[in-house]
């Protein structure tokens, strides 16, 4: 997980290409992967919790590297402002704290296996 995320977060900070039509895509994937999650509550598949766990690593994945791009942009809009840029940085470790997290919980999920 953190090889993945610290990987993902130096492309998204040093990449000149803008990476917003990604950060679009992957929060697509994740309001799907909530709706399926719901939808594999009643039907308890293991392929398809199987799915949503590698679903979740990639969209939370490009995540990474969206948000870290959004937070170097932000950083820079509002470095002179002492304020705004303090609740920026909280938002901006808040956002990629919940990306590392979730990477991990899915790959946890990956390697656990099937218990049935």
């Amino acid at each position: 997980t953190a090889v993945t995320f610290g990987a993902m977060s130096l492309w998204g900070y040093t990449t000149k290409r803008d990476l917003t039509a990604i950060g679009s895509f992957a929060m697509m994937a994740v309001i799907g992967l909530v709706v399926a999650s719901i939808v594999n509550i009643f039907m308890q598949s293991s392929m398809m919790q199987f799915i949503i766990s590698c679903v979740s690593v990639v969209a939370f994945t490009l995540l990474t590297a969206y948000d870290t791009q959004r937070i170097r942009d932000t950083y820079y809009e509002v470095s002179t402002d002492g304020e705004m840029a303090g609740k920026a940085a909280v938002i901006g470790a808040l956002s990629l704290y919940m990306d590392f997290i979730n990477i991990f919980l899915s790959l946890l999920q990956l390697m656990r296996g099937n218990n049935e």
